[in-house]
């Protein structure tokens, strides 16, 4: 008995439920140029255009008491003068019609064109090209097409160009303007005033635009040719104007920043000559070149480039013992106050320390050098090599046994030791004695 008996079952098996397919999902490929997460994060490309429509978001849910309906109605708008009526269809909520001016009526915007009277015709306004029947109609025009200016040379009567009657309504804008004006100075910043028109301008600019507009290919390449061409000229003549200056003086209030003396320093080599480097006053004839091409600088630049000119055949050792002494000087390294008078001793401070470095150099140099020959002449002489200095010794001496370090020595022990304990070669050689017979071997 089982469970099935107990609870009266049928003991057959329970039918087997056949599990639903799903329907397999299309799988889409990944287009190209969007990277893998992009694309599992979206779910697929972005739709171009947004797909709900925003006024449906910000519009409130209808209730339950509205009732909307749609109906044909008249309007007016009033940006038109002549009143016209017109029909459109009108969301109408509970039969209540929407009251107020037509909404596309504030787009409508319009030039303020300045009106004149006859009295200031006649007194500001009179041109002996323009009657006042053609300046009347000119100013009707602008007001009519909002100051476009093509449309109105094309419905104005008389031949006249844009220019000439831009030039004749701008003219008289600004006649109007200031004559109407208490005083010049309250109208100084009005645009008419500020910025006047002027036709010969536009009459060029429009010619060079043409022009330029109306070039084949083969005249852009050529005009390309003309303007490289000219601009290795001008950069080869600065060259040549760079290279034929004469040296740069000193600097002063009547000379230029940055320029060498002629006892400026050089670093001295242990040989006690200047070394064959390249001048100073060169380098900072070439940075003063380089300066005049740059046309604006500061003079805190133009003072580095100098020092480094100047400081260019000293090593990095000099040059941070010149800092070092400056400090110690209590000189700022860069002047607070760069002005051409104090830039100019500031360089001429570093070139005096430069200078008596190179000289205490010099100094310890020489007092090695007289050292050297008051402690002899088998002593080492600054530049000779040790070794060579004891060969040479060792060959002009005569050979002396208590002259010699640790090879005499043990020379010396050598000899006693086979001569016998006590016992010196200079000592007299003690008698013979007699010797024991010898005794023989057995093989023998």
């Amino acid at each position: 008995m089982d469970a099935k008996d107990i609870l009266g079952l049928p003991k057959n098996a329970l039918p087997i439920q056949e599990k639903k397919s799903k329907p397999p999902k299309e799988s889409q490929r990944k287009p190209d140029g969007i990277s893998r997460e992009v694309y599992a994060l979206t779910g697929g490309i972005a739709p171009l255009m947004p797909t709900i429509d925003v006024n449906q978001l910000k519009r409130k849910a209808q209730s339950e008491n509205e009732k909307i309906t749609w109906q044909w109605l008249s309007f007016t708008n009033s940006a038109r003068k002549d009143n016209l009526q017109l029909y459109h269809w009108v969301r109408v909520v509970n039969g209540v019609p929407p009251t107020g001016d037509y909404s596309f009526a504030k787009y409508n915007k319009s030039v303020d064109v300045i009106k004149y009277t006859d009295e200031e015709y006649e007194k500001h306004l009179t041109h002996k090209a323009w009657t006042k029947e053609e300046t009347d109609q000119l100013f009707d025009l602008c007001e009519r097409f909002d100051l476009r200016f093509v449309i109105i040379a094309d419905r104005f009567p008389s031949s006249k160009t844009v220019e000439e009657l831009k030039d004749r309504y701008y003219s008289v804008s600004r006649a109007i303007v200031n004559a109407r004006a208490s005083s010049p100075g309250d109208v100084v910043g009005h645009p008419l005033i500020k910025e006047p028109y002027i036709a010969s301008q536009e009459t060029d600019r429009k010619r060079a635009l043409s022009l330029l507009l109306s070039q084949t290919k083969q005249q852009e390449r050529k005009d390309v040719e003309v303007l490289a061409h000219a601009k290795r000229i001008t950069e080869a003549r600065k060259s040549i104007k760079a290279s034929e200056e004469p040296k740069v003086p000193a600097i002063s209030d009547s000379g230029p920043l940055g320029a060498d003396k002629d006892n400026a320093a050089d670093p001295i080599t242990p040989s006690g000559q200047f070394p064959s480097t390249t001048n100073p006053a060169s380098e900072i004839a070439s940075v003063m070149a380089s300066l005049r091409t740059l046309r604006v600088y500061l003079r805190t630049y133009a003072l580095d480039q100098m020092v480094q000119a100047a400081s260019s055949s000293a090593g990095l050792r000099t040059i941070k013992r010149v800092e070092q002494t400056l400090q110690d000087l209590g000189v700022n390294l860069k002047p607070k106050v760069p002005t051409k008078a104090v830039c100019a001793e500031h360089l001429e401070l570093r070139k005096e320390i430069l200078t008596l470095l190179n000289l205490q150099k010099q100094l310890q140099y020489k007092e090695a050098e007289g050292s050297s020959f008051r402690d002899g002449s088998y002593s080492e002489t600054p530049g000779t090599p040790p070794k060579q200095a004891l060969r040479a010794a060792d060959l002009d001496r005569t050979f002396t046994p208590d002259s010699l370090n640790i090879g005499g020595e043990r020379f010396v022990k050598k000899e006693q030791k086979r001569k016998g304990p006590g016992r010196l070669s200079e000592a007299p050689s003690s008698p013979a004695q007699s010797k024991r017979p010898r005794k023989y071997k057995a093989s023998d």
